[in-house]
């Protein structure tokens, strides 16, 4: 284990894990653990410099954000909050960490530009277009039915999380673009206040963050929200099996999460779970498998179309039809073709089953993850 994981456990063990956190989120993040978090998903204020009311076509009134934590005097002083609220926050992030902030058009490129002043390395930019936006009712600008995500590590060249696999699975098996098409909050996960109103003015669907946190945390990661708002973040994230802090000032919001966060339960240790990317696996060559004695030199493999066959040599190289290399420079010289993944390629006969010799590399890979886990 090296100094940087140990300091990262030890400061794991003074964090106020699974906690909603009264108070200004810049001066709470400063008095956290340096390089404790390993993701922070940020909601800021969108500083909308609302001029007065908007009505309907029919004069009622639209429920909009003019709430006064959105309300600021003027561009110099919201570039000084994002100023301040992105460095605590880029502190405290893990040196392999990364942050999601989303943004309307008001606030995101001014985000933007800090989070590169600061040394943040933009990943990608998200369009979470609304299935169902609300309507522009002055009709004098275009329906406004996107917000965008920016994802950043905290520098280039970080080793960020990313479950490519787990994010194609949730696609259908196609690769995650960078537009997501998901609704608003409505029905019964909109949140209400005693009164019946909205809770909260922007509260994001779960399925938003659903997909941000299977796609970029891992189970037991710790998953910081600086401006909690009704605890999307900690609700979506307690389901998945990781850890969250939340920072909220507002206690009309912090009752309203503590509730919401009460009736959620965590889904069990196997539904968390998600596919592993294949770059993530350990490297395990082929000759380890004969080392081992899995397969033993002289043994014959076959094509899962049976028409080609090659002999284990004891190097962990393969001759077959005078052809010699590896079990990939074999099958794709035996195939004519320009690559070929000799794992699941070849096989080998047991008790009359043709077995993939992938199948004997997997037993080795869970041995040393078993072994790994021993050692932590």
């Amino acid at each position: 284990m090296t100094k940087l994981d140990t300091k990262s456990r030890a400061a794991a063990r003074t964090l106020p894990l699974n906690q909603i956190l009264a108070g200004d989120c810049i001066e709470i993040m400063n008095a956290l653990p340096e390089a404790s978090v390993d993701l922070i998903f940020a909601d800021p204020p969108y500083n909308l410099q609302l001029k007065g009311e908007l009505h309907r076509p029919d004069n009622s009134r639209v429920d909009a954000v003019d709430d006064h934590w959105d309300q600021f005097s003027g561009f110099a002083a919201y570039d000084r909050f994002t100023r301040d609220w992105l460095a605590a926050a880029r502190r405290i992030l893990k040196l392999d960490g990364a942050i999601w902030v989303i943004g309307s058009y008001h606030n995101i490129f001014r985000v933007g530009a800090e989070l590169q002043n600061q040394g943040f390395w933009i990943l990608n930019d998200v369009v979470w277009r609304k299935a169902n936006p609300m309507p522009n009712f002055r009709g004098k600008r275009l329906t406004n039915a996107h917000e965008t995500m920016i994802w950043a590590s905290k520098s280039e060249g970080a080793k960020y999380t990313f479950n490519y696999e787990a994010l194609k699975s949730l696609n259908e098996g196609v690769q995650m673009r960078s537009d997501w098409v998901l609704p608003i909050c409505t029905g019964g996960e909109r949140l209400k206040d005693a009164e019946g109103a909205k809770a909260h003015p922007t509260q994001k669907p779960e399925a938003l963050l659903h997909r941000i946190l299977v796609g970029s945390t891992n189970p037991g990661d710790v998953v910081l929200d600086p401006f909690f708002g009704t605890g999307t973040t900690g609700a979506v994230a307690k389901m998945l099996g990781r850890d969250f802090i939340g920072i909220e000032r507002e206690q009309a919001y912090r009752e309203v999460a503590e509730k919401r966060l009460a009736r959620i339960r965590k889904f069990d240790s196997e539904a968390i779970a998600t596919i592993k990317p294949k770059r993530a696996e350990p490297r395990v060559p082929f000759g380890q498998v004969v080392e081992r004695g899995m397969l033993r030199p002289g043994e014959e493999l076959y094509s899962l179309n049976n028409r080609h066959k090659a002999k284990v040599r004891a190097d962990g190289s393969l001759i077959g039809n005078d052809v010699k290399g590896s079990i990939h420079q074999v099958g794709a010289a035996l195939e004519g073709a320009p690559s070929c993944n000799g794992w699941t390629y070849w096989h080998f006969r047991r008790e009359g089953r043709m077995v993939p010799i992938d199948i004997l590399r997997q037993q080795i890979r869970a041995e040393m993850e078993a072994e790994e886990g021993r050692a932590h």
